[in-house]
């Protein structure tokens, strides 16, 4: 592979404007599921119950991005470029989550739990907060992999995911994706089976669920870019934002979870992204599925700390509900305009800067 890459191979692809558009809606309907998921722990009473499949559409997606991105100029670029460019993407974040999460940590109003573990254990998780190594050791906040920001395990696979891409799936046939795909489907059928629905993989308890639903939905995305699975319609993005949203918000049963989870995540998010790609952009929806695009990953990335605080704030002061249902739309509000801070003045000043030194290096 070549070292020297030419640098207009830098540049970022035309955007599937649409698909950057639900990843906005998929991000925000995840916020609400975490304010949700504390208020009321029954997914069966939440209106949000599946949005944490929002994950698996999110893993959908990229393997159709990375696909569609990378799979003509990988050999061009070379490996340790790629690597480098989805680190510049994706890293910053990672450590102002992490940053915003030591200090919420430190800094909670209603609660004192970091003085039970120490200095010690709070530079520790910082450290490998930053450096995307799971540590689950708060027990009182279920042994998440990453506690300071637990949404960074999703990430942690989306990694793992990125570089065997670069150095396995990207040389492979078609039909040989077709073989791993049909063995991460059956991984997806019996992972429902055995856990009761698929919204494991963030905790040292179920690390395994995390594998099995990259593993399906990543090279699911793949296939659909490179199957050419593009579904031309005159559907808009409002027509296929509602659509996601009836996943995202259908109805959580412990029941019928092991056969409708399943057949959401093998059939339905890859159908959805192939809709997505091939929806018809109205200008008057231009913008807003820019900014929703730019938005999704930030927020993402930094609203969980202050889930965390909220979290302290059910058990000490254990609101009434007609005060939740001030509280969490309020707090959704500030934590978008927040994430647009953090992306504006932050996230997007550093990848610039760190962009342009790579190139120059060229």
């Amino acid at each position: 592979m070549s070292t020297t890459p030419n640098p207009e191979l830098l540049k970022t692809r035309q955007h599937f404007q649409i698909l950057d558009g639900l990843r906005g809606v998929a991000a925000v309907t995840v916020v609400i599921f975490h304010f949700m998921e504390i208020a009321q722990p029954d997914y069966e009473k939440s209106f949000v119950g599946h949005a944490f499949l929002a994950v698996d559409f999110f893993f959908c997606l990229s393997g159709f991005v990375i696909a569609y991105a990378y799979d003509t100029r990988i050999k061009e670029i070379g490996f340790s470029t790629f690597v480098k460019l989805r680190l510049i993407r994706l890293h910053p974040l990672v450590i102002i989550g992490s940053i915003i999460g030591l200090l919420c940590w430190l800094f909670d109003p209603f609660s004192d739990l970091h003085t039970k573990y120490g200095a010690a254990k709070a530079v520790i998780m910082f450290i490998t907060s930053c450096l995307m190594i799971p540590y689950p050791v708060i027990r009182e906040r279920y042994f998440n992999l990453f506690h300071y920001n637990p949404p960074s395990w999703s990430l942690f696979w989306e990694y793992i995911a990125n570089i065997f891409y670069a150095l396995v799936l990207v040389k492979l046939r078609n039909k040989i994706l077709w073989v791993l795909v049909v063995i991460a489907a059956g991984l997806i059928i019996f992972e429902a089976s055995r856990s009761g629905n698929l919204s494991g993989g963030w905790g040292g308890d179920n690390i395994p669920a995390g594998f099995i639903r990259v593993f399906y939905s990543f090279l699911a995305g793949m296939l659909v870019y490179r199957l050419g699975w593009i579904l031309k319609t005159r559907l808009g993005f409002l027509s296929v934002s509602i659509l996601l949203l009836a996943v995202l918000t259908s109805q959580y049963s412990n029941k019928w979870n092991f056969i409708s989870e399943p057949l959401i995540v093998i059939f339905v998010l890859p159908f959805l992204v192939s809709l997505g790609a091939g929806a018809t952009l109205r200008p008057v929806f231009n913008h807003i599925c820019k900014f929703s695009g730019e938005l999704s990953y930030p927020l993402y990335m930094v609203h969980y700390p202050f889930i965390w605080i909220f979290f302290s704030y059910i058990e000490k002061c254990k609101p009434a509900v007609n005060e939740l249902l001030i509280v969490i739309p309020v707090s959704v509000v500030l934590l978008v305009v927040f994430a647009w801070l953090i992306m504006t003045f932050i996230d997007v000043p550093i990848r610039k800067y760190l962009k342009r030194r790579m190139e120059r290096s060229l």
